[in-house]
């Protein structure tokens, strides 16, 4: 998959990058947690796997909020009217047909405003890592200190927030993320938007949300405890609450098929039969190949087909894993058998 990045001017001027990724009339609106970047995330394996295995069969709209990746500076400061502001002018590209909306940490609370809101315009709502009132996340001191960190030195902010949002990745996983998250936007910007997620509160919101709604949590996230999904689903009537075995906040990392199939299968898409970013055994045979340093002609000699066959088989490994050469393939494998 490609994805097509685009933009689009909100009403205060600021100017939002967004970005969609697949085909067909079937649109999935996804607002993101607290900082993205379009691009960059297109270039982490297991996020580019976790969104092309949303957009399989439809169309996935994400975007980077003001202040934030390919997006423009923030001119004002974050608050929840300029992040429906923000999503009112990406949602109003896709023409008037209801849309399905995932919002992941900080963006559910922002999905379930604008559900309230719009009820119209959802046809089905994901919750993912979301919470009711951020007040309740930690103790003020414990957040007022990550807040602190953050604004005064965003390496090692980034590094503890890493540390709390995916403890299940491996070290060179972790230490790709903290660059990812500093490359997002200024400590300035980390510090204010981590603010307003700590700030908001939708506790009178989730009695006005009418769209079929779906809250999957991980039941041991270290960022969201699992009480704050229940309280959601409670609030919203007829939701349905799914509970996924798992540590890790962020949504690509951990087990994250089975997050996809559950929200494919609640959006009524087709579930895939593996992860995008898995490999078939023959696959993971040349993987192993590449990353012990055989040619292209070695490995096919070894497996008893044509050069030009074992070139095609890693060529096709490369484009499933989002990478672009051997040696990414050959760090991949190395990381995979350490998860193992």
């Amino acid at each position: 998959m490609q994805q097509r990045i685009e933009r689009v001017t909100i009403p205060d001027g600021d100017e939002l990058a967004f970005a969609t990724v697949g085909s067909g009339g079937r649109h999935v609106v996804y607002v993101a947690g607290w900082l993205s970047h379009l691009q960059l995330s297109w270039e982490l394996r297991q996020e580019r796997a976790f969104y092309e295995g949303l957009a399989e069969g439809c169309q996935l709209i994400r975007y980077d909020r003001a202040g934030s990746g390919l997006s423009a500076a923030a001119t004002q400061p974050p608050s929840l009217k300029r992040e429906l502001d923000q999503l009112s002018a990406v949602v109003a590209t896709l023409g008037p047909e209801p849309f399905d909306l995932v919002g992941t940490s900080m963006g559910a609370l922002v999905a379930i405003a604008w559900a309230a809101a719009h009820p119209e315009s959802v046809r089905r709502l994901v919750l993912y890592g979301g919470w009711v009132r951020g007040v309740d996340l930690s103790p003020a001191s414990a957040q007022e200190n990550v807040l602190g960190l953050v604004e005064s030195h965003w390496g090692l902010g980034s590094d503890v927030l890493t540390d709390i949002f995916a403890p299940d990745a491996d070290a060179a996983t972790r230490q790709e993320f903290a660059r990812y998250q500093r490359a997002c936007s200024t400590a300035e910007t980390a510090r204010s938007l981590l603010a307003m997620s700590y700030g908001l509160d939708v506790e009178g919101l989730l009695g006005s949300v009418r769209a079929p709604t779906l809250v999957v949590q991980r039941d041991h996230d270290r960022a969201v405890p699992l009480a704050q999904a229940e309280s959601l689903a409670e609030g919203i009537v007829g939701a349905q609450l799914v509970v996924l075995p798992g540590r890790s906040h962020l949504p690509y990392m951990g087990d994250a098929h089975e997050l996809v199939t559950t929200i494919r299968r609640f959006l009524g898409l087709r579930v895939p039969r593996r992860g995008a970013d898995e490999l078939t055994p023959r696959q993971r045979e040349v993987a192993a190949l590449i990353s012990a340093g055989r040619t292209n002609r070695e490995i096919g000699e070894r497996l008893g087909i044509g050069e030009r066959s074992a070139e095609g088989h890693v060529e096709r490994i490369r484009l499933r894993l989002g990478v672009r050469s051997r040696a990414q393939i050959a760090a991949w494998h190395a990381a995979d058998r350490d998860r193992s």
